[in-house]
């Protein structure tokens, strides 16, 4: 029986990458997103059309029931989750003295919560049959901080102490907790940016390029396979050596 993978925020970016890579290496996928209906069903029938194992499920991450009832429908058609992508996340550039109550509840509710409410509706799953990956999406500004990104840099920040701790628990249950945090990638996250500001970015990186989002697909790849066994806790930076 082939192996399952939940995607959350899968409809686009790093998350679609992600998708079609595990898609193409025999996974049932189940495309998870919250608003963008087109894309999401564009890279659902691209699966369908690719004889490719597929679910999409439309869910609010931050909401603890709509995520129990997506779990409940990938159980009922899979049998459960062998692996959890908790890559979900927006990302804001503001001011810190202009970042409202509301700002910063948002962003920690969907970048840190939908982790949080993901993670534990399929954890007793995973316990029980001893057996299970969860990668965690953070970003290189959860390692080193960013200007204007307080509230951000500080939601994925959380995410990588959230995997070094629940790597420790889970230990024992054969479940490994690991942490992407991607540099500077090309998607629409960063669409904002302007062609010098982009140049700045290529410049101040060693390897002369923005990272794509098949750069980190291949790695969360690599994580949730068997070679991959005995690496847990960790956060790996797929940058450029933008920070080294």
């Amino acid at each position: 029986m082939n192996n399952t993978v939940l995607i959350t925020g899968a409809s686009r970016g790093i998350g679609k990458a992600i998708a079609e890579l595990f898609a193409e290496n025999g996974y049932n996928v189940v495309i998870n997103y919250r608003s963008s209906d087109i894309k999401a069903n564009e890279l659902y029938n691209k699966l369908v059309r690719n004889n490719r194992s597929a679910m999409l499920i439309k869910a609010d991450v931050a909401v603890r029931e709509q995520v129990d009832e997506m779990y409940a429908k990938i159980k009922s058609a899979y049998g459960g989750v062998d692996v959890l992508i908790n890559n979900a996340g927006i990302a804001e550039q503001k001011l810190f003295t202009d970042v409202s109550e509301d700002d910063w509840d948002n962003m920690f509710d969907i970048n840190v919560k939908g982790m949080f409410n993901c993670t534990q509706a399929v954890l007793n799953d995973m316990i029980s049959n001893k057996y299970g990956k969860i990668i965690n999406i953070s970003s290189i500004w959860g390692l080193v901080g960013a200007s204007c990104e307080v509230a951000y840099a500080s939601s994925k920040a959380a995410v990588i102490g959230f995997t070094k701790s629940l790597a420790k628990e889970l230990g024992p249950s054969n479940i490994c907790v690991n942490c992407i945090a991607p540099g500077i990638i090309d998607t629409d996250m960063n669409a904002s940016l302007d062609d010098n500001a982009i140049k700045e970015l290529k410049e101040q990186t060693p390897l002369i390029r923005l990272g794509s989002p098949e750069d980190i697909a291949n790695l969360a790849l690599y994580l949730a396979s068997e070679k991959a066994n005995f690496i847990t806790g960790q956060i790996i930076s797929p940058n450029g050596g933008f920070v080294i």
